[in-house]
C-alpha cells in the first residue's frame, strides 16, 4: 500500500509513522477493547446439540473467566457433558450489562437543552441550528450511543462530517440568512466512532491535542453501497469505491486541520485540501472519566470484570452444590424390596439388623451466602450503582415519598453522573462550536470564536416530586428571588421533547 502523506507533513504523518501507530493500534488497544465489549454485551454463542457437547445449545463469553474445574473441555474444544466429571454447572448473571445501562440512563435518561451564550440577537437561530444538526444526527440517541460507548471503552469520539454538494449548493442559493444557515445545517451530521475503529495520532508535546485522526473500516461491495446514500462529506468516496471492481478491503480516513484522505486499500479515493472546520481538526474527544496524561479514559467495564468473575464463579458453585445435594438419597441395609422410593410406600422385614439411613439433601451454606452477597455490594461499590437504581429495593429507604431518601441512597451514582457532565458535557459544547466554525467557513452564518459557546441544562435525573418543587419556589419567592431566576433554577416551564433541545 502507498499512502500519498504529503499533506500530512506539518504534523509529521509520513507512511512509516501511519502504519505504526496502525498496528499498534490493533494489537494493543482492539484487543482490550474486544475484552470490554464482550463482558458487557455477554452475546450468547451457538454451538450445536451433539455428542460429547453439553445439553445447552449455547455459550457465554464470560465463561471464559471461570476456573478450569468449571469449563473443562475435550480434546476437540467441545464442552462435556455437563454430568461428566470435569464438567459442573455453569451460571453466568451479567451484572455489568444493567449497571452500566443504568449510568447511560442518568446521563441521558432525558432531553438535554444547548443554550447559546453568543449574542443574544443572534441565540435563537444559533440554538435552531444546533438542534436541527443534532437531530438529524440521531438526537437523544446518539448521546445514549455516546455515553455507551464512553461507559464501556472509556472513551469515544465524534467526527462533524460537511457534505461539500449540499453546503456549495447553499451558498450559491442566498437568500434569507436564516433560511440558508437552516438549510446548510442539513449537510452537517455528527457521528460517533468506535474506539475499535477510531485510531488517534496524540500531539508528542500534548497529550490532550491531537495532530490527526485516522478512522478504519471494513468495505464490503453491500454495506458500502448503502452508506453512498447517507447525506454525509465522504458520498463521493463511496461512488468511487463502490464504482471500482472490487469493492471490498480496508477504507482508511486521515483527518488532520489542514486535509482530509480517504484510501480504499491503499489508493487515495477521496480528498479534502481543508475541512471545513474553520482550522480545527473536525474530531472531538471525549473522556469517559478523566485520566491524568493519558488519551484514554477510565473504563467501567474495566474495574468490573474481576468482580464478575468471583460472582460467576461462586453462583456456580452453588448451583453445583445444589445439583448433588437436592435430593435426599437412602442406605437401606437388611430391607428386602427395597428398589425405590415414593410417597405411601412402607417397607418391613423381620430382620432385627434392618436399617434405613437417609442423607444428602439441600444444607444451609450461609458462608457461601455471605460471600456472594459481599461480592455483589463490592461491584455496587465500585461501579457506584445499587440495585435501586433499577428499581429493586432491597431494604429500607426512609420514606418512599421523600425524594431526599432517595438521593441520599443515590448519592454514590448522581456524584459520579455529575462528574462525567464535565467530560461528556464538553465533548458536545466542542462539537457545538466545530458546526458553527463550518457554517462560519462556509459564509451561511457568520460568527466570532467568542460567539460559539454553548451551555447545557442538564434534566434531574431522579423523578420529581411536584410538592417540593412547589415548595422551593415559594421560599425563594419570599426571599426575593426574581420569577424568571426561579423558573431557571427549577426548570419550570422547560421543554421536554425527544432528542437534544
Amino acid at each position: 500500500m502507498s499512502y500519498r502523506l504529503g499533506a500530512f507533513a506539518d504534523v509529521g504523518l509520513d507512511q512509516a509513522k501511519l502504519r505504526h501507530i496502525v498496528d499498534e493500534h490493533e494489537r494493543g488497544c482492539v484487543p482490550r477493547f474486544d475484552k470490554w465489549w464482550t463482558y458487557y454485551r455477554n452475546p450468547l454463542q451457538p454451538v450445536g446439540v451433539g455428542r460429547g457437547l453439553s445439553g445447552r445449545w449455547y455459550r457465554q463469553p464470560q465463561e471464559v473467566g471461570l476456573p478450569t474445574r468449571l469449563r473443562a473441555c475435550a480434546p476437540d474444544g467441545a464442552l462435556r457433558d455437563d454430568r461428566a466429571a470435569s464438567r459442573r454447572e455453569v451460571v453466568i448473571e451479567n451484572d455489568i450489562a444493567w449497571r452500566v445501562q443504568a449510568m447511560v440512563d442518568f446521563m441521558f435518561g432525558k432531553p438535554v437543552a444547548i443554550r447559546s451564550t453568543g449574542p443574544t440577537a443572534k441565540r435563537a437561530i444559533i440554538e435552531r441550528v444546533l438542534d436541527s444538526v443534532w437531530e438529524r444526527s440521531g438526537g437523544i440517541a446518539l448521546l445514549q450511543d455516546m455515553a455507551l460507548m464512553g461507559h464501556v471503552f472509556g472513551h469515544v469520539d465524534l467526527v462533524v462530517r460537511v457534505d461539500e454538494d449540499a453546503l456549495t449548493a447553499v451558498q450559491h442559493t442566498g437568500g434569507d440568512p436564516e433560511t440558508s444557515a437552516l438549510a446548510a445545517a442539513g449537510a452537517i451530521t455528527i457521528e460517533v466512532v468506535e474506539p475499535r475503529r477510531g485510531v488517534p495520532v496524540v500531539s508528542t508535546h500534548d497529550y490532550r491535542r491531537l495532530d490527526a485522526y485516522m478512522i478504519r473500516s471494513r468495505a464490503a461491495g453491500q454495506t458500502v453501497g448503502a452508506r453512498a446514500q447517507e447525506p454525509s462529506g465522504l458520498r463521493a468516496m463511496f461512488r468511487a469505491i463502490t464504482g471500482a471492481q472490487d469493492a471490498s478491503g480496508e477504507v482508511l480516513e486521515v483527518i488532520s486541520a489542514s486535509a482530509w484522505h480517504v484510501y480504499h486499500d491503499g489508493q487515495l479515493v477521496w480528498q479534502q485540501a481543508r475541512p471545513w472546520t474553520g482550522g480545527h481538526i473536525p474530531i472531538v474527544h471525549i473522556q469517559n472519566i478523566s485520566q491524568p496524561l493519558e488519551y484514554e479514559g477510565m473504563s467501567e467495564v474495566e474495574a468490573l470484570i474481576p468482580l464478575q468473575d468471583e460472582l460467576n464463579t461462586r453462583l456456580s458453585d452453588r448451583a453445583s452444590r445444589v445439583t448433588l445435594q437436592s435430593f435426599k438419597m437412602y442406605l437401606a441395609k437388611g430391607v428386602e424390596g427395597f428398589d425405590q422410593v415414593g410417597p405411601g410406600q412402607v417397607w418391613y422385614t423381620d430382620n432385627m439388623g434392618a436399617s434405613v439411613q437417609a442423607f444428602g439433601g439441600d444444607a444451609d451454606s450461609p458462608s457461601e451466602e455471605a460471600h456472594i452477597r459481599e461480592v455483589r455490594e463490592a461491584l455496587d461499590k465500585v461501579s457506584g450503582v445499587p440495585p435501586l437504581s433499577g428499581g429493586v429495593v432491597q431494604g429500607r429507604i426512609g420514606n418512599l415519598s421523600s425524594a431526599t431518601a432517595l438521593r441520599i441512597t443515590l448519592m454514590g451514582l448522581t456524584a459520579k453522573t455529575n462528574r462525567k457532565r464535565v467530560t461528556y458535557g464538553g465533548g458536545i459544547a466542542r462539537a457545538c462550536g466545530l458546526v458553527l466554525a463550518a457554517l462560519d467557513t462556509a459564509g451561511v452564518l457568520t460568527t466570532t470564536p467568542g460567539e460559539r459557546g454553548v451551555e447545557l441544562d442538564w434534566p434531574d435525573p431522579l423523578p420529581e416530586d411536584i410538592r417540593d418543587t412547589a415548595a422551593a419556589a415559594q421560599v425563594r419567592q419570599a426571599v426575593g428571588v426574581p420569577p424568571a431566576e426561579i423558573a431557571k433554577e427549577l426548570r419550570i416551564g422547560a421543554a421536554v421533547d425527544s432528542g437534544v433541545e
